[in-house]
């Protein structure tokens, strides 16, 4: 079976929509509500992931990042760029997974292994300038 590497415009907006709608979902979750969310500043690298930077009711500003990786948020005092909050997201996911590995759960050792290598992989994303021009 093939992989479909393009995609239509129709099913673009449907994955951002999907990731919006996980991304506040995972807000909520956590207690956090959503006011409304700052488009211009968020980014899309379809199908891999959405970095959103979402005003919340209380009028903190997160970012959250969803798709093909663990869905996970930051609150950054600074004004950040997308680009920047990617090597963020690497950071912490980085001590978070030293943490992990220490676990005696082997599902917690997996989880650690699975972000170490989403944040090695947003690590070169955030690394190529390409890919922010």
């Amino acid at each position: 079976m093939t992989k479909k590497l393009e995609m239509t415009q129709d099913e673009q907006q449907a994955w951002v929509r999907e990731q919006y709608l996980k991304a506040t979902k995972y807000l909520a979750q956590k207690g956090l509500v959503t006011e409304s969310v700052a488009d211009t500043e968020s980014r899309y690298l379809i199908p891999l992931m959405a970095v959103w930077k979402i005003n919340l009711i209380d009028k903190t500003k997160v970012w959250v990042i969803s798709g093909d990786l663990p869905t996970d948020h930051l609150v950054l005092e600074e004004n950040e760029s997308a680009r920047n909050v990617l090597r963020h997201f690497t950071f912490k996911w980085q001590i978070q997974a030293d943490g992990l590995l220490k676990s005696d759960s082997q599902e917690q050792v997996d989880y650690a292994k699975l972000l170490m290598s989403k944040a090695e992989g947003l690590y070169q994303l955030y690394a190529k300038d390409d890919v922010w021009a």
